[in-house]
């Protein structure tokens, strides 16, 4: 695998401690510790949390984040219990973003994404799964749902950065670039609270919150960020070969959700369903009733 870029921390030794006590931190609140995997791959080291994997007569569920965030997101509040499946889950930290693993990335217009997918499977030693992937996230499922579909139960896309181009709109560019022109706290909760969420409809709690305020300041000013964005995959995604549930939130304003419905209607000819979530932002994979959705789809595809 040819790669594209690397990325890394300012301070490898020093960022890598932080992150490693943020995760504490999240842990202990969450009164539980994530299974902790470090597999290699064609972009090497890839970092990989989960719970109860070891069970392996429970349905499996993998994860990947989306871009500036680690999938440990998808757990703020216990999230995850909101799927009300237990399930052997997989939360896959992408190579090339703020997390522990190493920062090397394909070019994002290839396949390679998907190979990568691929090897994680591989090096788990998992046979077939269900996937999820937020924003970034989304793109990587529909990159595997094309390279080996054979291996996808079925694939749930949350906003997914590969439906659509990032909007250009005054609005979006405004608070996207706000924090990262001036990585203040302030900056951060004001691109959050603008783009990431819906309040009072869609938000997390204080502790969450500041956990996650922490995790984007950190991001933004420690981490040098080379990777690739998400771009609309447009002709790829009549490729995909794995059902395909989409998830969208009314108030995203990174890809507004009805050219995100438009295009996934005209292009993944796998499509089954498509679930509008009114009053949610971006971040979709923090939202009580979009787990809800996901687990109760598992169950009844099982």
């Amino acid at each position: 695998m040819k790669i594209h870029s690397t990325s890394h921390f300012k301070d490898e030794v020093k960022d890598r401690s932080y992150f490693t006590h943020w995760v504490k931190k999240l842990e202990n609140k969450n009164d539980r510790k994530y299974d902790c995997y470090e597999i290699i791959t064609s972009l090497g080291k890839t970092q990989v949390w989960g719970l109860n994997t070891k069970d392996e007569e429970l349905d499996t569920l993998v994860i990947f984040p989306g871009a500036r965030t680690t999938a440990l997101f998808w757990d703020f509040d216990k999230g995850l219990d909101n799927l009300n499946h237990k399930m052997r889950i997989f939360m896959v930290e992408t190579n090339g973003l703020p997390n522990l693993s190493e920062g090397s990335t394909p070019d994002i217009k290839s396949l390679d994404y998907g190979i990568w997918a691929n090897e994680v499977f591989t090096k788990l030693k998992i046979e077939a799964a269900f996937i999820a992937g937020a924003s970034f996230g989304g793109l990587i499922c529909m990159k595997f749902g094309i390279v080996n579909p054979e291996k996808i139960k079925a694939s749930f896309l949350l906003n997914p950065g590969c439906l659509q181009p990032f909007s250009l709109s005054f609005k979006n560019l405004y608070y996207n670039l706000l924090p990262i022109l001036k990585p203040t706290k302030k900056n951060v909760l004001k691109f959050l609270d603008k783009a990431v969420f819906s309040k009072p409809n869609h938000k997390l709690s204080d502790f969450s919150e500041k956990m996650l305020v922490d995790y984007e300041a950190f991001a933004i000013s420690c981490f040098k960020d080379r990777a690739q964005k998400p771009y609309y995959m447009d002709k790829q995604l009549e490729d995909v070969k794995v059902e395909t549930y989409l998830l969208v939130g009314d108030k995203d304003l990174l890809f507004p959700y009805r050219k995100s419905i438009q295009n996934a209607k005209r292009k993944i000819n796998t499509l089954k369903e498509t679930k509008i979530y009114n009053n949610v932002g971006h971040g979709i994979e923090t939202y009580d009733k979009a787990m809800n959705y996901i687990g109760e789809k598992i169950k009844n595809l099982r």
